[in-house]
C-alpha cells in the first residue's frame, strides 16, 4: 500500500505546507534526497502547540514534494523537545513521530536513524520541532 493510501486508511489528514517565517525553504530536494526543515506541532484548530514538556505539557512539505508516494524511505529524524532541564524522556516524546512514519511508510522504510534532544526553547515556544531527511524516487 502506498503512503497516501496508508494515511487515508489511518484516517489522517496532512495540513497544508507551512509558509516560511524566516529565510529558508520548508523542503529542499537534492538529487534523491528531500530535506525537511524543522516543523512544529499543529492542533486541530490550526494553532501551534506551545509550552515546555515537564512544565506546561506532560508525556501523555507536501506541496514541494507533490506526493508522499515519492518517499522511498526515512533516512534521519531529528526531534527537538522544548523542555525543562530535569526532563529526561526526550526519546518517548519523539516516538510519536517515529511511530507515525513507521505506520505510514512501513517498518522497513519508515524507520531511520534518529536523534531526540532537549532544548531550552524553540521558535514561538512550540513544544516539539521535527526535522527529517527522506530518500525520494
Amino acid at each position: 500500500m502506498n503512503p497516501e493510501a496508508r494515511l487515508a486508511e489511518l484516517k489522517l489528514e496532512l495540513p497544508s505546507a507551512p509558509k516560511p517565517v524566516a529565510v529558508y525553504k520548508p523542503l529542499v530536494i537534492c538529487g534523491n534526497l528531500a530535506y525537511a526543515s524543522g516543523h512544529g506541532p499543529l492542533k486541530p484548530d490550526k494553532t501551534m502547540m506551545t509550552g515546555r514538556v515537564g512544565q506546561d505539557l506532560d508525556l501523555a512539505g507536501r506541496s514541494e514534494l507533490g506526493s508522499l508516494n515519492r518517499v522511498k524511505r526515512v533516512i534521519k529524524v531529528l526531534g527537538m523537545v522544548n523542555c525543562t532541564p530535569d526532563f529526561r524522556d526526550h526519546p518517548q516524546v519523539i516516538n510519536g513521530c517515529s511511530e507515525l512514519f513507521r505506520d505510514v511508510f512501513g517498518p522497513e522504510h519508515g524507520v531511520g536513524a534518529r536523534s531526540a534532544v532537549g532544548m531550552g526553547s524553540l521558535p514561538g515556544n512550540i513544544a516539539v520541532e521535527i526535522e527529517a531527511v527522506f530518500e525520494i524516487a
